[in-house]
């Protein structure tokens, strides 16, 4: 082997070397920002967005609980468009709430049962026992829009908090959108109740 092939040999040999160490460099760099990617996204959310999916979820399902009697009950057809309404909007957004409190480790019911009074699994409803309530007709109409308005009050003051103390991006999001929809639902059926007597 000539010297030339030789410093060949021993360039290429080294340029080799080179880019293999550089390319395990490159690779655990990118572990350890994908790691700390994976770290930040984990930490992207608060007490306060614990608070309002453990607090939300039991509230909504005290709603469908509601929508389900009015389905069932309701003589106003408006009435029950509502309600309707009402299951298909919040069913989604309780998987949506389950979901996050699994990933971010957290149980979907709270350790204290002080949420208890937002209307969930409890018949009472925002101080109104639903087991007083008219078997149907326009008085059931009557006083469920009256329960239903109270309920939706409660939610738009639980996704204020959210809102305001928050950190998480989506139930942020979550937390406006169910503010914006309660609040519109609210002048739906105040209007309705004004219609029907209320």
């Amino acid at each position: 082997m000539t010297r030339t092939t030789a410093r060949l040999a021993r360039l290429t040999g080294g340029l080799i070397a080179g880019a293999v160490v550089l390319t395990g460099c490159a690779g655990e760099d990118g572990s350890a920002a994908d790691a700390g990617s994976a770290t930040a996204q984990a930490e992207e959310f608060n007490d306060a967005d614990i608070a309002f999916a453990q607090g939300m979820i039991p509230h909504h399902e005290g709603a469908l609980t509601m929508a389900e009697m009015a389905v069932e009950r309701a003589e106003d057809p408006r009435v029950r468009d509502l309600a309707e309404r009402v299951e298909a909007g919040q069913e989604p957004e309780i998987d949506l709430m389950t979901g996050w409190l699994e990933e971010w480790g957290q149980p979907v019911e709270p350790d204290s049962m002080d949420g208890m009074d937002h209307g969930g699994m409890d018949m009472e409803m925002d101080g109104m026992d639903m087991a007083d309530m008219p078997p149907a007709g326009a008085d059931f109409d009557r006083m469920w829009l009256q329960s239903m308005i109270e309920h939706h009050d409660g939610a738009v003051v639980m996704a204020g908090t959210e809102i305001d103390e928050g950190q998480d991006d989506e139930a942020v999001d979550l937390a406006r959108s169910i503010a914006e929809t309660q609040t519109q639902e609210i002048d739906e059926m105040q209007r309705l109740l004004d219609e029907l007597g209320g």
